[in-house]
């Protein structure tokens, strides 16, 4: 058996959240790291790399649901 080096392309978006239908657990688990404007992003919640943005935590904030509140 041989093992060829993947060449699967990342989702044009990707979500953290198991509730949205841009959840992928399998990707989740092999890592992704997300660079936005230069920088290394550890707090991404979403992103779309279509559209340029990213969708992250602001500080312990909830929202009346009890979900991390994102901008």
């Amino acid at each position: 058996m041989t093992d060829s080096p993947t060449t699967d392309r990342l989702p044009d978006r990707l979500s953290t959240n198991p509730k949205s239908p841009h959840y992928d657990e399998a990707l989740l688990e092999r890592g992704i790291g997300i660079r936005f404007d230069g920088q290394e992003k550890t707090n991404v919640e979403e992103y779309c790399i279509s559209e340029g943005w990213i969708r992250v935590a602001v500080g312990k904030t909830l929202d009346r649901k009890g979900n991390p509140l994102t901008i």
